[in-house]
């Protein structure tokens, strides 16, 4: 899929343990791809799994026909950012 400014990706920072930022490094390194196309497919590929568990199952019935609903606001926009 080509991206535009409406379906261009998103930046998310994240804090991982070191073994965890080596191996990804040593993927990078060893494949000549990007850390971030590693993580995108590690998203990709869980983040289903995560859904069931954590959503409601109203929720995740519209995630599952393509609807994404509205994130309710919390604290603020970035209430867990690094905040560990």
């Amino acid at each position: 899929m080509r991206r535009n400014a409406t379906n261009k990706l998103k930046v998310v920072a994240v804090r991982v343990d070191p073994e965890i930022e080596q191996r990804l490094r040593l993927l990078a390194e060893t494949t000549g791809r990007k850390q971030s196309f590693f993580l995108q497919q590690l998203i990709e590929k869980g983040i289903g799994a995560i859904e069931e568990i954590w959503l409601p199952p109203a929720v995740l019935a519209q995630v599952r026909e393509g609807v994404l609903p509205a994130a309710e606001p919390t604290q603020s926009p970035t209430a867990d950012l690094f905040g560990d």
